[in-house]
């Protein structure tokens, strides 16, 4: 289970450059996602859980945060189909690599984790670790979420705050 403590939370907090504050970030907060969770939230899940995998497998932590939080960036309400042209597993990497690229400078890593998260749904395959990392906390926080167990978690209030 992840847990937060002071130090993983100021340590993942300077990974992500600002870019939590950021208007563009902060919008996700609007956006519903799965069940009871909006798109910020489980960004942030994400990008916790990716980042904690990476420092504790010796991982570039920093690329797994970046790509974790900025994974979601595609700005439209998914549930809407006039926002986006086709399937939205398939769509939203793209979206978001789109405006994560307009918000901040990414490496090629935090590039391929944005458009790999969906695999094997979507063609892009991991060519890291840190992709394969991003990717395994996406589905894993996107379970607990759909299960309702997210509600149960103590760092729901840290996230959200």
């Amino acid at each position: 289970m992840v847990t937060i403590n002071l130090a993983n939370w100021n340590a993942f907090l300077c990974c992500l450059d600002g870019l939590l504050y950021t208007p563009e970030v902060q919008s996700m907060r609007r956006l519903p996602h799965h069940p009871g969770v909006n798109c910020y939230e489980h960004s942030v899940f994400v990008a916790y859980a990716a980042f904690r995998l990476g420092r504790r497998y010796g991982l570039d932590y920093r690329a797994c945060a970046r790509g974790g939080l900025l994974h979601d960036l595609y700005l439209y309400d998914s549930r809407d189909s006039s926002a986006h042209p086709g399937n939205q597993c398939l769509d939203h990497p793209e979206f978001a690599l789109y405006n994560a690229s307009a918000l901040t400078a990414l490496s090629q890593k935090e590039r391929n984790i944005i458009q790999a998260h969906m695999w094997p749904l979507a063609v892009h395959l991991p060519r890291s670790r840190e992709a394969w990392a991003v990717s395994a906390a996406d589905k894993v926080c996107a379970t607990l979420e759909v299960l309702g167990i997210w509600r149960h978690l103590r760092m729901r209030a840290v996230l959200t705050a």
